[in-house]
């Protein structure tokens, strides 16, 4: 492994206060050490990561549209990638159709129309909660963060096939927005891939079960022959 620094972006409006609840503990105790970029949206995600980089190849990764991001990139820039992990992948290729893009159009008209509370009615527990604190951050680019979220594309399985690096994948399996199948088809089409999963409920009594998960998997493909 050629450098201890692993770079994660936010989910979908999401930001790097979740990202470091999630992966700070478990990397801390792995060895490594977690870069958080305060970036929002998906053109200030790839400068963080072209930032990040510095001529010296680090991992990187992240949840949802994070993990698309870094995985674009790391298909882009092979020279500059130690590893990828991605974490609750929700399409590959174009966005067309997935749950995810549909659930996160539909939120950006709400938030336009009628607000951020009335478009997070329903969703309750600690995801609600999560919710609830992140996106005021996003101030009056909330609807635009969420719409662009929602038309980009990730790799397509072809791309993926490319990636050289190893890559850890997690994946919730129990959440339709973000389909285990889907990381499924990501781990069968990267060469040097491994998956571990964990649930929502799981991230919901502790959130470093999604980030152990991730690292994990990581190490697993990090063992496998030829990393």
């Amino acid at each position: 492994m050629s450098s201890s620094r692993v770079v994660l972006l936010p989910g979908t409006a999401s930001d790097e206060v979740f990202v470091a609840s999630v992966f700070a503990g478990p990397l801390d105790e792995a060895g490594f050490s977690l870069v958080a970029p305060p970036s929002r949206g998906v053109r200030e995600h790839f400068e963080a990561l072209d930032a990040a980089w510095g001529g010296t190849p680090v991992v990187v990764g992240g949840v949802s549209l994070g993990a698309h991001v870094a995985a674009t990139w790391a298909v882009r820039h092979p020279e500059r990638c130690a590893g990828v992990l991605v974490t609750l992948p929700a399409w590959n290729g174009p966005a067309d159709g997935a749950p995810a893009a549909l659930a996160t159009s539909a939120s950006a008209s709400v938030v336009e129309s009628a607000g951020v509370e009335t478009a997070l009615t329903g969703v309750d527990g600690w995801l609600g909660a999560e919710l609830r604190r992140a996106w005021p951050r996003y101030g009056s680019r909330l609807a635009a963060a969420l719409r662009e979220a929602a038309g980009t594309a990730s790799p397509t399985l072809a791309e993926l096939g490319g990636l050289t690096a190893p890559v850890g994948v997690a994946a919730w399996t129990d959440d339709p927005v973000h389909p285990f199948e889907v990381a499924r088809k990501w781990v069968e089409a990267i060469p040097r891939a491994a998956l571990r999963t964990t649930t929502v409920a799981a991230v919901g009594a502790d959130r470093e079960a999604l980030g152990r998960a991730a690292l994990a998997a990581f190490l697993d493909a990090s063992a496998q022959p030829g990393c």
